[in-house]
């Protein structure tokens, strides 16, 4: 853990660098805080979660999906899905995934960096942690996920990044790279699909290096797909704008769901990008992280879903 960094303090404004950390109301919570450089915002909530509610630019479009009928509320008995983003336990179980987020929490603003730590969950035993730290400048976040095993016995688990994307967007992810049957005789990578799985649905579009889900409101089966790719990415165009989230799995590991490193899901309210840490048997006291690192783009225009197309507007911004 980080040692607290030395404020400057003015009003609810905690400085460092360039990023700026206020603590503010949003959506009917009260206890929030607003992460900026001036160039990309999130808020985090510590009435509820660990949750990071929007993502956007000052004063934009969130790319988080919010359920209004929970939002500002707190204190409900069971799971709630409300939005954002959140760190999930997996594989994924009743019991130890679906454990209720809806009670305060502790945040911690150390320099710019904040630290959003949930109590200790009874269900589970396990405690729920997310770090985000924002670039001085640019649009970069890196966020940082961890599961603590407060029990007394080890316990087999990994951690469950998912971000809740807002409705009418597009989501694409790659595939580790393609190449002919005389390059490639052993596979690269499996595609993990679920009982409700449907290639049919015009909502998934194929390309040789890509795969597409689109969110439809009207259209309310749900869809799920999951793979895995050693540089482990997905965007989400919306509106002219682009998220990007970027995570490198250890191919030696082991991961949930047939080797899945990223899944994606979409409904009628929402569609979401998931990425999964390497399955680990976390002795007592013990803990798994990772990190997602995301971004935001302005101006990202998608004539068509083709390679050719994902090529040029996408594929520049991965960094990799």
């Amino acid at each position: 853990m980080l040692k607290a960094a030395s404020l400057l303090i003015l009003g609810s404004l905690i400085m460092n660098a360039e990023v700026r950390v206020e603590k503010t109301a949003y959506q009917g919570w009260p206890n929030c805080y607003r992460v900026t450089n001036g160039e990309i915002e999130l808020i985090v909530t510590s009435d509820i979660g660990p949750r990071i509610m929007r993502l956007g630019f000052p004063g934009g479009q969130n790319f988080f999906f919010e359920e209004p009928s929970s939002l500002g509320k707190s204190g409900e008995p069971a799971w709630v899905k409300r939005g954002g983003h959140r760190v999930w336990i997996a594989p994924e179980d009743p019991k130890y995934s679906y454990g209720p987020d809806n009670s305060p929490i502790d945040v911690k603003v150390q320099g710019g960096v904040v630290i959003a730590t949930q109590p200790v969950e009874k269900e589970t035993g396990i405690q729920k942690q997310i770090e985000i730290r924002m670039d001085a400048s640019g649009t970069g976040v890196t966020v940082i996920h961890r599961l603590k095993n407060t029990g007394i016995m080890p316990l087999e688990y990994t951690t469950w990044a998912m971000s809740m994307m807002a409705p009418g967007g597009l989501a694409i992810t790659g595939f580790p790279p393609r190449g002919s049957h005389d390059e490639y005789l052993q596979p690269t990578n499996p595609l993990t699909m679920w009982a409700y799985t449907d290639f049919s649905d015009p909502r998934w579009k194929f390309t040789t290096k890509y795969v597409s889900l689109r969110m439809d409101p009207a259209n309310s089966s749900s869809q799920k797909l999951g793979l895995w790719n050693a540089k482990t990415w997905a965007a989400y165009a919306l509106n002219g704008q682009l998220f990007i989230k970027r995570y490198s799995p250890v191919p030696s590991k082991h991961y949930p769901d047939f080797g899945c490193s990223f899944e994606m899901f979409t409904n009628n309210e929402f569609l979401e990008m998931e990425t999964l840490g390497p399955i680990t048997k976390v002795p007592a006291g013990g803990e798994v992280e990772h990190s997602e690192r995301w971004s935001i783009h302005r101006n990202v225009k998608l004539s068509a879903i083709t390679d050719a197309e994902i090529d040029r507007a996408v594929l520049p911004l991965l960094g990799f």
